[in-house]
């Protein structure tokens, strides 16, 4: 395989030689006022190629038919595709030898004008070509595309020029990602970048990858979340804030995992963990309107979601007892029920016990979208308690079919409170374990006063997912992480 490879990307150079002796640079120039193949396609076309508008494309040759003097050629760009037909008397001896050089995957623009063919399609008929860059190595099949998907993953680039599915997710992450900065934007959040290496991993119970910086020589830390700088904005008096950003956990990966992922967070001073409900409500059915589709009937795999608000709201304990059919206070039941499953309880936190349970028997039976709220405190060390029982977190989570998709809490600001629990977070891991040091300069942040506040997390590629009807992370990830090959 690896000759015939060899071979083809000889003839293509070769090729290359002679577009050069033309005249013509083979890797381009700059080529201004071209219009997208979607714009061109919706002006009015004339059966009259003489008689129609003047346009201008540029994009890559997908397919070529050569008909005696006259050649037609498939452009796309990544509006859509348009077919392109040359006929020697109207480019020119000179620019018909090149045409005699162009290879699947070559870039190419042209001048012409816009009309139907005689079969009725819609056609640029060319004045002039400009050669923009040669394709060396050759491209799929245009019907076959790429079969092989490790090939497809390694060869990203080459999977979104030939696989519509594909593309079409790209451009709809592209869009979700612009709709949430406008929506935010117009409530009054201000976008800021905290930084990726930091001396500690806080903010979230995840493994960091950790790197180290020869100049100063110290081990730092790819951030596992965003929360704690970003907290530190709300002491500095910035109200409202957010960050959209990669993330690194040194972790492993699955349908739902990948160990650098895209996530929003924000704060807001003066709200709460309900105040992050409504904001996330608002903001999931913006982006779902971004992408034209219906609130209603969401395609979800054979089936479809109903994202029309109000969403349904439930307590952790309710669902808790609901589907484990115990009561989450009831130690010896839940205990009991653990053990079936294979899990010791014996010195086990009663609350790692419940959320266990939780995990293996409740969360795949959350449809939603549901906000899941109130969750056992001791699961949440940055979270503000309920004045009326301390036991319990001002916390939720939203699940969609059994996938967490966004977490926000009443954030913690009493700082008494927040080092004690970061101190018990961290008593008896071993001293050199990166998740055993506190963060102590974030508890000072907090003694010179933080705003009450709520705050929002967003796995981002797990909403494209979901508004994409992908069963995979790394459908929605334009390069998902693999092993070296």
């Amino acid at each position: 395989m690896s000759n015939l490879v060899e071979k083809l990307e000889s003839d293509r150079r070769e090729k290359m030689a002679r577009i050069e002796r033309l005249g013509h640079d083979p890797w381009g120039s700059r080529f201004d006022g071209h219009q997208a193949i979607s714009t061109v396609r919706e002006l009015g076309p004339t059966d009259d190629p003489s008689s129609g508008p003047q346009v201008r494309v540029a994009g890559r040759i997908m397919s070529i038919r050569k008909m005696g003097k006259i050649r037609f050629i498939d452009l796309a760009d990544r509006t859509g595709r348009i077919q392109i037909m040359a006929g020697q008397k109207q480019i020119g001896d000179q620019a018909w030898e090149l045409t005699e050089n162009l290879d699947l995957g070559d870039l190419l623009g042209v001048d012409g004008t816009f009309g139907k063919s005689k079969t009725g399609e819609l056609t640029v008929f060319a004045q002039k070509l400009h050669f923009l860059a040669k394709s060396l190595l050759p491209h799929p099949d245009k019907w076959g595309g790429i079969e092989n998907v490790e090939y497809a993953l390694r060869h990203r680039y080459l999977d979104i020029i030939y696989n519509d599915e594909l593309r079409a997710k790209v451009l709809a992450r592209i869009k979700v990602l612009q709709r949430i900065r406008e929506y935010l934007g117009a409530q009054g959040y201000m976008e800021v970048e905290t930084p990726v290496l930091q001396a500690i991993a806080g903010g979230a119970a995840a493994r960091p990858f950790i790197t180290h910086h020869n100049a100063l020589d110290i081990d730092l830390y790819l951030r596992i979340a965003l929360e704690l700088p970003l907290k530190r904005l709300l002491v500095a008096g910035l109200e409202k804030v957010y960050e959209l950003s990669r993330v690194f956990r040194n972790e492993g990966i699955s349908p739902k995992h990948n160990p650098e992922f895209t996530m929003l967070e924000l704060y807001q001073a003066y709200g709460d963990y309900r105040t992050m409900m409504d904001l996330t409500e608002g903001l999931i059915v913006a982006c779902i309107q971004a992408l034209g589709l219906p609130l209603a009937a969401v395609p979800w795999k054979e089936e479809s979601i109903n994202f029309t608000p109000p969403f349904q709201r439930a307590t952790y304990a309710e669902m808790f007892e609901k589907h484990v059919g115990v009561s989450m206070d009831d130690r010896g039941a839940v205990e009991r029920i653990a053990e079936e499953m294979g899990f010791n309880p014996k010195g086990k936190d009663p609350d790692v016990v419940v959320h266990f349970l939780f995990e293996e028997k409740v969360e795949r039976n959350l449809m939603g979208p549901v906000f899941l709220h109130d969750y056992p405190a001791s699961l949440c060390p940055l979270t503000k308690r309920k004045r009326a029982n301390p036991k319990i977190a001002e916390r939720f989570e939203l699940y969609v079919h059994g996938m967490e998709l966004a977490n926000a809490y009443t954030e913690l600001n009493d700082p008494i409170t927040q080092e004690a629990t970061f101190r018990q977070q961290v008593a008896g891991l071993p001293e050199e374990e990166s998740m055993a040091k506190m963060d102590e300069d974030f508890v000072r942040a907090l003694k010179f006063g933080m705003p009450p506040a709520g705050g929002l997390g967003i796995g981002i590629d797990r909403l494209v997912m979901l508004l994409t009807n992908s069963q995979t992370i790394r459908d929605v990830i334009l390069f998902p992480l693999l092993r070296p090959n």
